[in-house]
């Protein structure tokens, strides 16, 4: 009895490595599939760069609304990085290993990411509604010191949320197939390879997370709703219009984030007759789209950085 337990333990402890196989149905095109999820992941980089190098230098930056802006760009770039290297060898060298503890990394900072992002969006609502509704006192209840406070407790909250999801894999006995047919660990994916049973991985890594992410939702739903009732008791039409185009960025980041992610986590869930194919594509182009987007769309819609951009660029051209 002792003998045949051995195995079983030290797969608990010691699993051996997995086999990322990529998109399954889709082997034959992943060399074209990596052309445009090369150069969005490139695009999502560039963008994001400029972006934090932009808040870095200029002073007139240096505000809460583009410090939060900051850190989804550093979360953006983790997210994205966390994934897409490993993806993109898949696709050009063929299935790949990860080891065990790699693994558990890179599923434990794909969702702290995702979780962190959508703190980061409440955050930034907040902000908002603070700039529109207390325009007066904006300076005074965002201090500092606050910002600090709000972007280490989103941080902290954030990890706090999704660490007990490694330790749940972490336990498991892996005594069965080690093939993971995906192109990077995600935390139910790993569990559902184990031999032991996995309700409290999927009840947690569903219920928890989507149950804080739903109640971020909730309360930017709320700042809006406030930022909205504030804007159209404004007294002139060209200020509600600049109230609302402070907030227009904002909204458009909100819905690639929110919309694509509910729909991903429901089809996961409960779209069984959706196919896996799909499935995981769509979850590719989530954590590469969302990051590469962002920046774009905060530089065509925020006039302080499209300027400073501008300036950027024009300055290199004359040089």
């Amino acid at each position: 009895m002792d003998i045949t337990m051995a195995p079983f333990n030290m797969s608990s402890f010691n699993p051996a490595p997995f086999t990322l196989m990529g998109i399954p149905g889709l082997e034959e095109y992943h060399i074209w599939i990596s052309i445009p999820f090369c150069t969005i992941y490139l695009v999502a980089i560039a963008g994001n760069s400029i972006l934090l190098y932009l808040i870095t230098i200029e002073h007139s930056l240096h505000a809460p609304m583009f410090y939060f802006l900051a850190m989804l760009a550093v979360t953006d770039l983790v997210l994205s990085t966390t994934c897409v290297p490993k993806t993109l060898s898949i696709f050009w060298l063929g299935p790949q290993e990860i080891a065990f503890p790699s693994c558990l990394t890179q599923l434990f900072f794909l969702h702290y990411s995702f979780v962190l992002d959508s703190a980061i969006l409440l955050a930034m609502a907040f902000d908002r509604y603070v700039a529109i509704c207390s325009p007066l006192r904006y300076t005074t209840i965002l201090t500092p010191q606050v910002i600090v406070k709000i972007m280490v407790g989103i941080s902290f909250r954030s990890f706090c949320v999704f660490v007990p999801c490694v330790f749940l894999v972490k336990r498991l006995p892996f005594c069965r197939t080690h093939i993971i047919h995906h192109t990077y660990c995600e935390h139910i994916g790993v569990a559902r390879l184990s031999c032991a049973d996995i309700s409290i991985n999927i009840w947690y890594g569903f219920a928890v997370p989507i149950m804080t992410v739903i109640s971020d939702v909730v309360l930017i739903a709320i700042s809006y709703t406030l930022i909205l009732k504030a804007v159209f008791h404004l007294p002139s039409r060209d200020a509600r219009q600049k109230a609302l185009g402070t907030c227009g960025s904002h909204v458009c980041v909100i819905l690639m984030f929110y919309i694509p992610a509910f729909f991903s986590i429901l089809a996961h869930r409960f779209g069984h007759n959706v196919p896996l194919t799909f499935h995981i594509m769509f979850a590719n182009l989530y954590v590469v789209i969302p990051p590469a987007l962002n920046p774009i769309v905060y530089g065509v819609k925020t006039k302080q950085i499209r300027d400073k951009v501008f300036l950027l660029f024009s300055l290199k051209h004359t040089e």
